[in-house]
């Protein structure tokens, strides 16, 4: 029976996504469990080259993807293969909508080449987390986006700049939560390098994910609760328990009448 948001009368079907990010490995250096993630996720956010991956990874990674009927997205970063994308390079709009428009054709290249569609862009790090709060940035990210395929969705923190960019250049803005992010009560994540920001106990992580989609609530550092969107749940591939957060994840959202599918 689906999960009923009114606790009784009509039931309301409700339904998320499960995203990762992949393809992260670069020449000889292997990073993340691609295969094994890939069983327990709907969508792949898949690396462009610039802060992970390698033409070569990101063949592999579409046609993996393919194989297990997974939706395959871009995820371009900043230029920043010594920094993992995760530092706040300084780029003019027009030179960062350039950047993304870069990575999007490259994926969108392999895409093609194997018979499969690209259904969507996500940010990578320090990218996604400026767009999400910077109104020019997350519509220089929109703007690229659009120009490649105004039918890819794009991908934003749930509320943030980079929702409203998307929905205001045409494109379909979906809202990402993250079950195992610490949320400052702005709604923003709380930085990495802080202590608590990741969460580590699987079970913690399971709740909170079925919180965010049939409460649509996630409770912040500070206590209180912070209104959330949930189209989709990050999943990060390259935690070293990513794959059982995946699995308990997945089987929680299940359990709690929760259908979890592609968002295309």
């Amino acid at each position: 029976m689906p999960y009923s948001l009114f606790g009784g009368g009509n039931a309301v079907s409700v339904s998320v996504d499960l995203n990762a990010d992949v393809g992260e490995s670069f020449g000889a250096y292997r990073l993340g469990r691609d295969e094994d993630i890939m069983t327990c996720i709907t969508s792949a956010n898949i690396a462009c080259g610039l802060h992970a991956g390698d033409p070569s990874v990101m063949q592999e990674t579409v046609a993996l993807a393919a194989r297990h009927g997974v939706a395959v997205g871009a995820h371009p970063g900043y230029p920043d293969l010594q920094g993992f994308g995760r530092r706040d390079l300084t780029m003019s709009p027009v030179e960062i909508k350039n950047c993304v428009i870069y990575q999007v054709g490259a994926l969108l290249g392999f895409c093609r080449a194997a018979g499969v569609v690209l259904s969507h862009v996500k940010p990578h790090g320090a990218m996604y987390n400026r767009a999400a709060r910077d109104p020019a940035v997350a519509l220089a990210v929109a703007e690229a986006v659009k120009a490649v395929d105004p039918g890819l969705v794009l991908l934003g923190l749930a509320g943030s700049e980079s929702v409203k960019a998307a929905r205001a250049v045409g494109l379909r803005g979906k809202g990402e939560v993250f079950a195992d992010r610490a949320y400052n009560p702005d709604g923003s994540l709380v930085h990495r390098a802080r202590p608590g920001a990741l969460i580590e106990e699987p079970r913690v992580v399971a709740r909170r994910a079925v919180r965010m989609v049939t409460e649509g609530r996630v409770a912040s550092v500070t206590g209180e609760d912070v209104q959330v969107i949930a189209d989709t749940i990050c999943l990060h591939g390259d935690h070293p328990r990513a794959v059982e957060f995946a699995r308990l994840v997945r089987s929680a959202l299940v359990e709690a009448g929760v259908e979890v599918r592609p968002f295309v």
